[in-house]
């Protein structure tokens, strides 16, 4: 069972770097930048069926940690204004954090599947996984808010 969430996360993971990495060709707006968590948040019903549940201490610790992670994602996410638009700046860091934090997340599921139950262990990474991306996507917002405001000031960028 780990090595089948393991390898469903490495296609996630693969699939979020092309997602990104499409993304940086074409114009984002607010819109792009905030429906992912949405969508991410109907998960939150697998905690509906008892086995996913878990303790508080279980919760703040998978919570704090994709907090923390967040901060590297936070960094490597940057906008930029071309042709009238605002861009998400490719970034090549962002490739090697992703993948780190994915070794990093198979690590702790082996290490942690032996004392964790499965169902647990999934509610504990799926916290992990929303805890980090909203502070993410919180802080992408309100960078791209910022740059629009600039943008609309600035006669030499004009919104299309």
């Amino acid at each position: 069972m780990i090595v089948v969430s393991s390898l469903v996360a490495v296609f996630m993971a693969s699939l979020a770097l092309f997602v990104r990495m499409k993304a940086a060709s074409k114009p984002t707006n607010a819109k792009k930048i905030v429906l992912p968590p949405i969508f991410m948040s109907t998960g939150a019903l697998m905690f509906v069926f008892p086995v996913f549940r878990v303790t508080m201490a279980e919760f703040l610790e998978a919570l704090l940690l994709g907090m923390f992670f967040s901060i590297f994602l936070i960094k490597t996410s940057k906008f930029e204004i071309k042709e009238g638009a605002i861009y998400l700046k490719r970034s090549k860091a962002f490739a090697f954090i992703l993948i780190g934090l994915l070794l990093i997340r198979i690590a702790l599921k082996t290490y942690l599947s032996s004392t964790i139950d499965v169902g647990e262990l999934s509610g504990m990474f799926w916290i992990l996984a929303f805890g980090m991306i909203v502070p993410w996507r919180i802080a992408m917002y309100i960078n791209y808010k910022k740059l629009h405001r600039e943008m609309n000031r600035d006669p030499i960028h004009p919104i299309m």
